[in-house]
């Protein structure tokens, strides 16, 4: 199974399926879909309302890898459950943290 992130030269994207109203802020390991895509599963407790649980997904993925909130950005899936997060920094660094809290 590949993992649900690619390297670039100054950053890393990552794909990620979340559930808001999750009842807890973490992650659920890694999954693949029908088309063999893989994705990180995330829950959040915040609501999907107005960005709410982006920025949550944000500030955990933020929390979970040692980088600034600003250091992330949404690239793709505003209003779905599939969304694509490009985090900058060393990607390798990233991909090693990524590796450990994906189970």
């Amino acid at each position: 199974m590949s993992p649900p992130w690619k390297l670039f030269a100054d950053h890393l994207r990552l794909t990620v399926r979340l559930t808001p109203n999750g009842g807890r802020d973490a992650f659920d390991g890694i999954e693949t879909d029908s088309e063999g895509e893989t994705y990180l599963k995330a829950r959040v407790t915040a609501v999907p309302e107005k960005g709410k649980a982006n920025k949550a997904l944000i500030a955990l993925v933020s929390k979970s890898v040692g980088v600034a909130k600003s250091s992330i950005t949404l690239v793709s899936g505003e209003t779905a459950r599939k969304k694509i997060l490009r985090i900058e920094g060393d990607p390798e660094d990233l991909a090693k943290k990524l590796e450990t809290l994906s189970g």
